[in-house]
């Protein structure tokens, strides 16, 4: 299963259309993940023209974004937590371990940092943003390979 990951896209303000950058992932996805922040409901129509979309509310989304503020999903065996805002980095696995007691995998967004840290069976998955890197040398991406319950590629990807 290929899974593209995204989170704070931040239209219309930065994400006018979908950045040639993202769209050159997008073909073949067989999931997109959104971490929230997309700010409008338009964001998440564009990608649901490659692939099935899951997200979760941000909290700059409007009220045209009817996504959960958290979301636990099974992908090919793997479970997944989701949520915009993980808190602050001290305590983050930890936190989040207790947050999604089941998962072997947690996305999140928020701070526009990419990320990819895992401890003691669970692994935390920032993508960053492709379209507002604030500190961040280049915009990314999440890239993530999944088959019969274990991540098998997480990957972070500059689109910038």
């Amino acid at each position: 299963m290929k899974v593209v990951v995204l989170a704070d896209t931040h239209a219309p303000r930065r994400w006018k259309s979908c950045p040639p950058g993202v769209a050159e992932y997008l073909p073949g996805a067989d999931l997109i993940l959104h971490a929230g922040d997309a700010c409008v409901a338009g964001v998440l129509d564009e990608l649901a023209a490659y692939a099935p979309v899951h997200a979760v509310k941000g909290n700059n989304d409007g009220p045209d974004i009817t996504a959960p503020e958290t979301l636990e999903l099974d992908l090919d065996g793997l479970r997944v937590g989701m949520i915009h805002d993980s808190g602050p980095a001290k305590g983050r696995l930890s936190r989040m371990r207790r947050r999604f007691p089941e998962a072997g995998l947690v996305v999140f967004g928020h701070s526009h940092v990419p990320l990819d840290e895992d401890d003691d069976g669970l692994r935390i998955f920032n993508p960053g943003s492709p379209t507002d890197r604030r500190r961040q040398p280049r915009g990314t991406l999440g890239l993530l390979r999944i088959e019969h319950g274990s991540l098998l590629e997480a990957r972070i990807v500059p689109v910038t």
